[in-house]
């Protein structure tokens, strides 16, 4: 029988971690998810189990080359940033892989800002909001200062998509997606790293820089396979848009955190830009992507949660509530906002959350009408002054009916489309590393089930 030939992509999240095969169309054959608990680094805060995710990824790999339906051509790599794994001169791994909310250090910032601030102004060169743990740039600096006999050991830090790589290929790279995603290590005026990494021997640490579009052929097992470098999931979500749309558009990407990102921005951020939560993310090529974050699915589910036990009822009703014109009329008729949030700050909600409302539909608007509020303004600070007409919706909002309607009506003079692909990293990945230039129109129509909505006639 003759074997189907496939790219092997590995998706790793915080909580999934995904094994796919897809044919040369780009249509999934085959795939895998896993979970695995947490362990503690030494401070005993929650960590990714690194050993176990590399055991299984062999594991599945090795498997699925011995099998007698596939022939995998080519492997890559699609992981979440803002992680590193350091290596010492064996290329063993040295250090747990630090969670990305591990709580920084109040002195270490301290003495990084002293010496390379201010704090905006460095920010706004690096497109990286002061985040801590998320900057990989900080942790580098973190590990230097906090932990010298640990830093001196380092041969290499990898961002986690290259080190995936490197389990594979036994080459360690760095990577334009990976080292421009809010890591404060790239200067986007010079188009190199910042002087501070070069100050404080950081890119010593650093391998070469490469492109996502790179394979490297590996003799693995007997069998050569073109090996990908890894890409920031991000950046890799965008590419089967950027292939297959012409116009200007804006992609919200919503989950745990709702990421507006505009490819088409040019120009540097504006110290406005940083005030408003923007970053920059950065496309295979190096050039920068304009991004607005939002924690807008963290704030959903703790709001929701608050909801249901004042309700009395189940966690799952919201799932249910589905969108009312009547009930959006009443509310918005006579607004005012009635949600303190928990991990958002805004300077119009009320100093604690007061529900009037004896229906849990009528307070459920309610809150997805203000969480929108925020939703626009984050979307508008990513739009920027770039005319866009065509907004996109991924992830776990895409199918909420209510959050669909609201934002379709704040957007009504742009045409508004949901997608629905759990694979859009994955996708990603098996795009970047194959000859593909430019994708069909109905590539999103046939691939992401892509829906367009239309705003509801106001009474």
């Amino acid at each position: 029988m003759m074997k189907r030939k496939v790219t092997a992509v590995f998706d790793i999240g915080r909580t999934n971690k995904k094994f796919f095969l897809f044919d040369s169309g780009f249509q999934e054959v085959y795939r895998e998810y896993i979970r695995f608990d947490e362990i503690t680094d030494e401070d005993g805060y929650p960590t990714e189990n690194l050993k176990a995710l590399e055991n299984w990824a062999i594991e599945v790999f090795d498997r699925i080359l011995d099998s007698r339906e596939y022939e995998i051509e080519t492997l890559n790599f699609s992981c979440y940033g803002a992680s590193l794994v350091h290596i010492d001169e064996n290329g063993k791994a040295i250090t747990p892989l630090y969670n990305y909310m591990k709580p920084f250090n109040d002195e270490i910032f301290k003495s990084f800002y002293d010496r390379y601030g201010p704090e905006d102004e460095l920010s706004r060169i690096t497109g990286s909001p002061k985040l801590g743990m998320l900057n990989t740039g900080l942790h580098l600096y973190w590990l230097k200062y906090a932990k010298p006999e640990v830093f001196n050991k380092i041969r290499y830090s990898l961002h986690l998509p290259q080190y995936l790589s490197y389990l594979f290929t036994g080459i360690p790279v760095s990577e334009y997606t990976s080292i421009g995603c809010h890591t404060m290590l790239w200067d986007y005026e010079k188009e190199d790293y910042h002087l501070w990494v070069y100050q404080e021997g950081i890119h010593e640490k650093l391998p070469p820089i490469t492109s996502s579009r790179e394979t490297i052929p590996i003799n693995y097992k007997g069998k050569v396979i073109r090996m990908g470098t890894g890409i920031h999931d991000s950046s890799s979500a965008l590419l089967p848009y950027i292939h297959s749309i012409s116009k200007p558009f804006l992609l919200v990407s919503t989950g745990t955190w709702s990421i507006s990102i505009n490819p088409f921005s040019t120009g540097m951020l504006t110290l406005e830009d940083i005030k408003n939560d923007s970053l920059f993310n950065m496309r295979i090529d190096g050039s920068p992507v304009k991004v607005s974050r939002l924690f807008l699915g963290n704030e959903y589910k703790l709001q929701v949660k608050a909801l249901s036990n004042h309700f009395n009822i189940s966690d799952d009703c919201h799932k249910k509530v589905k969108f009312n014109q009547d009930t959006f009329f009443e509310i918005n008729n006579d607004f005012v906002p009635m949600f303190k949030w928990s991990s958002i700050a805004s300077g119009d909600m009320p100093e604690e959350t007061k529900i009037p409302y004896d229906k849990f539909e009528h307070a459920y608007h309610q809150l997805m009408l203000e969480l929108i509020q925020l939703q626009q303004k984050s979307i508008r600070s990513a739009m920027g002054d770039v005319k866009i007409k065509e907004l996109y919706v991924d992830g776990g909002f895409s199918d909420n009916e209510v959050y669909v309607q609201l934002l379709s009506q704040h957007f009504g003079n742009m045409k508004l489309n949901t997608t629905d692909s759990s694979l859009g990293s994955a996708l990603g990945a098996a795009i970047v590393v194959s000859d593909v230039i430019s994708l069909a129109p109905q590539f999103l129509k046939k691939n992401y089930t892509l829906k367009e909505h239309s705003p509801f006639i106001l009474k």
